[in-house]
């Protein structure tokens, strides 16, 4: 090979590499990833497990866990302000179901000191009356009745034709069904052979004269009627009577 073309060839070479590396550009280093820094957090008291209503706390019901400082939500308990809490809460009594990892809170809890609970959580000025119920749940809608429910209570006598019915208290909230105190979601509760109401003073006398003089029945209320006030004709004690669709109002029991 002439030198002429060596020398073409060589020129040839370098112009192509000078062009491979025009079109590729300077190198460049890969840029460093970004640095994310975790969010503050701080141990918050929670059910370890599940605590229905009535049952008492126990250390195995308790655990510290770490929440986002950002989202805490207020009233819960916090060990960078409570480190002690699991002393205060051991002991207590659930007012309310609290589901496992959801947050303790006090007003969820009651101290008994040593009492029964529904004495413990019935509110200061009400009165728990038990009364007789089918026991087959014919009397309380088929069994579907629950704690925290509210009712109307109904009073039947007579039997036949000479029989009739009595509405004699309105929006009464339930504590208790036989022996079950709390709600147990999708389920069926057993329904015993009494129902614990939760009523005024003033309404006791009339509620056990109908338990003796009849039997006793109770009409369930939708959640959105529960909210409703007592019915003007009841605020004085007097009880709302229905007999044969005529509506009246008793003597003050």
């Amino acid at each position: 090979m002439s030198p002429a073309r060596i020398i073409i060839l060589a020129v040839a070479l370098v112009a192509g590499l000078g062009a491979a590396l025009l079109v590729k550009g300077p190198s460049q280093a890969p840029a460093p990833a970004a640095k994310i820094e975790p969010a503050p957090t701080v141990p918050v008291l929670v059910a370890a497990a599940d605590i229905p209503v009535g049952n008492t706390v126990t250390a195995n019901d308790l655990r510290w866990l770490d929440w986002p400082l950002a989202s805490v939500p207020t009233g819960i308990i916090r060990k960078d302000e409570t480190p002690e809490a699991e002393k205060e809460i051991i002991g207590q009594v659930a007012r309310y179901a609290t589901l496992g990892a959801e947050p303790i809170r006090r007003e969820k809890l009651i101290k008994t000191d040593g009492t029964g609970f529904l004495s413990a959580v019935l509110p200061s000025g009400m009165r728990a009356v038990a009364i007789s119920t089918d026991s087959r749940g014919a009397n309380t809608a088929g069994g579907f009745i629950l704690p925290n429910d509210r009712v109307d209570v109904i009073s039947t006598s007579g039997s036949g034709d000479a029989s009739s019915s009595e509405v004699i208290l309105h929006n009464i909230r339930v504590l208790a069904i036989g022996q079950n105190v709390q709600e147990r979601n999708g389920e069926k509760v057993v329904v015993g052979e009494t129902a614990t109401l939760e009523i005024e003073p003033k309404q006791v006398e009339g509620l056990v004269q109908a338990q003796k003089s009849g039997t006793l029945s109770l009409a369930l209320r939708s959640l959105k009627d529960a909210g409703e006030k007592t019915p003007p004709d009841q605020t004085d004690g007097a009880l709302t009577l229905v007999r044969y669709g005529v509506v009246s109002k008793s003597a003050k029991p």
